[in-house]
């Protein structure tokens, strides 16, 4: 059964979203994922202390938040704000990742 969101157009598009229960249950499956994830990383960052967890932490829970407001509206790209939050949150991972390589090869 899927259940109807109303139109976020006003009646004035063409969309219809249709939101199925797998759809929200999957995304709330990857919503308690991310905060997971940003959980293991609070613990590293309160045991160790390291700037990048902190920041990981932040990121990991606003994507998390994200996949919820996602189950929500039906789409990743809808509204903008949640496409920039969703997009700035892989840019600041990306980061992150890239930071952790080169303090792998530097040997720190």
């Amino acid at each position: 059964m899927a259940l109807r969101r109303p139109d976020p157009t006003g009646g004035k598009g063409n969309m219809i979203a249709v939101i199925t229960r797998v759809f929200v249950f999957s995304n709330y499956i990857e919503c308690g994922l991310w905060c997971a994830i940003g959980v293991g990383f609070a613990f590293a960052w309160f045991r160790y202390r390291l700037p990048d967890a902190a920041i990981a932490v932040v990121t990991f829970l606003l994507f998390g938040l994200s996949d919820y407001i996602e189950a929500h509206t039906g789409a990743w790209w809808k509204p903008w704000p949640l496409l920039m939050l969703k997009g700035g949150c892989i840019v600041v991972f990306l980061v992150l990742l890239v930071r952790y390589w080169r303090a792998k090869r530097s040997g720190k």
